[in-house]
């Protein structure tokens, strides 16, 4: 074999169809799209349109609260931790975090980090590192001898507005009481 004769096995790579190049090719004049209406045009997006009238999904009353600044948390409960620590995917000597959940395979996504949920059961003396923990789960992990900590979480641009918007509102009331 030479380097000149490599090449791609038959039928891997399909050469696209030229469409509306005469009628010799298959596919001229009209270039498979039939004859005239809305499909056959260009820049067309009918998904959804049903001829004027009301589409369903706009018929379909909508239900609930979508939020959009809502925290994604890898949710972790506290019996699925002990039990890998006892299968010894988990060490409970070093501090247990969200990297250590991730390769022991407890925590699944979570960008925002872990929060940890209390059901089950927790006998070893572990230390924590997430950032977000449920009452019961903090009180279930203090009782067996642990710690929970939680990182210092930098204030949104939301949280830095209202702070000031109140910082002036109280430079404004002291400023109208001299």
């Amino acid at each position: 074999m030479k380097l000149t004769e490599i090449r791609d096995n038959q039928g891997a790579r399909k050469s696209r169809m030229r469409v509306g190049r005469g009628i010799g090719s298959g596919k001229g004049k009209t270039a498979g799209r039939g004859q005239k209406g809305a499909k056959a045009r260009s820049g067309v997006s009918i998904n959804g349109f049903e001829g004027g009238q009301m589409p369903l999904h706009m018929r379909i009353p909508k239900r609930g609260f979508n939020n959009k600044f809502a925290k994604d948390f890898a949710e972790v409960n506290l019996g699925l931790i002990q039990q890998a620590i006892d299968n010894g995917k988990l060490d409970a000597s070093a501090v247990i975090d969200h990297a250590a959940l991730k390769e022991a395979g407890l925590a699944r996504g979570g960008k925002d980090g872990v929060r940890l949920l209390g059901k089950g059961e927790l006998t070893a003396k572990v230390k924590f590192l997430v950032h977000g923990v449920s009452a019961g789960a903090k009180a279930a992990v203090e009782n067996a001898g642990g710690l929970v900590e939680l990182p210092e979480v930098a204030a949104s641009e939301h949280e830095k507005k209202t702070a000031r918007r109140e910082v002036n509102k109280t430079a404004k009331a002291a400023k109208t009481a001299k």
